[in-house]
């Protein structure tokens, strides 16, 4: 059931508020705001992989951007027991003459920072990044 939740804000506020729903694709400020504020709160409240308690589980998407010679490493961190990949996909991006893996991962927040970690210290990595998933009480799902 939605309930209604109001603040107040300037003219000034209310135009650049506008202006990036409009910017973002978003239909309405109801579901802007809404996202927006659960983002905002993930990030600042222990979204982030640096400030989770290490037992505590986790879920979200790994993505991976390498040079090939790579691909050993990876398939080690698939097949590893210290996180379950659900999902998993390759592709090559051929602007930019790099790899790119994705992989929707679950585990313990120490097990998935370790991981991290290595891959952030792995030759012919270019960028590694973890987004984890909004934690509810109820959804989809």
């Amino acid at each position: 059931m939605s309930r209604i939740i109001s603040f107040s804000g300037d003219k000034e506020f209310a135009r650049r508020l506008d202006s990036m729903i409009e910017d973002s694709g978003y239909k309405n400020r109801s579901m802007f705001l809404r996202d927006a504020s659960l983002h905002f709160a993930n990030a600042n409240l222990g979204d982030d992989l640096s400030t989770m308690d290490v037992d505590s589980v986790t879920e979200g998407v790994l993505v991976i951007f390498y040079q090939h010679g790579v691909e050993s490493k990876i398939l080690d961190i698939r097949h590893s027991h210290s996180i379950q990949v659900s999902s998993y996909n390759h592709n090559c991006l051929t602007e930019s003459h790099t790899c790119v893996d994705t992989m929707q991962i679950r585990g313990e927040a120490g097990s998935v920072k370790d991981i991290v970690e290595r891959l952030k210290n792995t030759n012919d990595v270019d960028r590694i990044s973890f987004v984890s998933a909004p934690m509810r009480e109820v959804g989809c799902c």
